[in-house]
């Protein structure tokens, strides 16, 4: 399996929203973008570290979990824009399910920063590192109603449990068990949440 990161943001909603497209034209035409489009050709810049996994996997595995960092970071503020935003019959039940959700996330988010800098690495979760590598839908900014935040929130999750997953073939080939494991840990998470979220909405088929 082919191992590599990404600067691409997919957006399945016909492209770039409002509030995006306004703010990268106002805050930086004229700056260098903070991740490069050639950062997966970087390698890594490892501190010294006893822990035993090889330094050839660790400079490979970083990067990947910085992947996987950012999209969990750009997760859980989905969880939040959608906390924050929604309304209707359903406010009080969604409103604290999107909360725990975003604690949940953000103790996800944690354990795969903790997990890069365990191996020597810098974590790379600054809003331009984000940005530049998460590969999740951007999540749509106008929406108020308790079936479209279940609807765009469930497509976040469905996202991010499915990157989880690629991240677990990436560290089962390199030989990094560990790491395999904490994203397996929190690939099975997510999958409960999204379990909890598209029940609000799911029918038999």
């Amino acid at each position: 399996m082919a191992r590599t990161t990404t600067t691409r943001r997919k957006d399945g909603r016909g492209g770039k929203n409002g509030g995006r497209t306004a703010r990268a034209a106002t805050s930086r035409l004229a700056e260098q973008p903070t991740v490069p489009a050639s950062r997966e050709r970087e390698p890594a810049r490892l501190f010294s570290t006893k822990n035993d996994l090889p330094e050839s996997i660790r400079v490979e595995v970083i990067p990947l979990l910085n992947q996987r960092l950012a999209e969990c970071i750009d997760l859980q503020t989905q969880c939040k824009q959608a906390h924050w935003n929604v309304k209707g019959p359903s406010f009080i039940g969604l409103h604290k399910l999107f909360d725990e959700i975003n604690e949940s996330v953000e103790g996800y988010v944690d354990l795969i920063a903790e997990r890069i800098v365990q191996l020597g690495g810098i974590a790379e979760g600054t809003i331009g590192a984000v940005e530049g590598r998460s590969t999740l839908v951007d999540y749509p900014l106008t929406i108020s109603t308790g079936a479209e935040h279940v609807a765009a929130l469930s497509d976040a999750l469905a996202g991010f449990a499915r990157v989880a997953r690629v991240g677990i073939e990436e560290m089962q080939e390199l030989k990094d068990a560990d790491s395999a494991d904490m994203l397996t840990d929190v690939s099975r998470g997510v999958d409960q949440w999204l379990w909890f979220v598209e029940a609000h909405q799911q029918e038999k088929v």
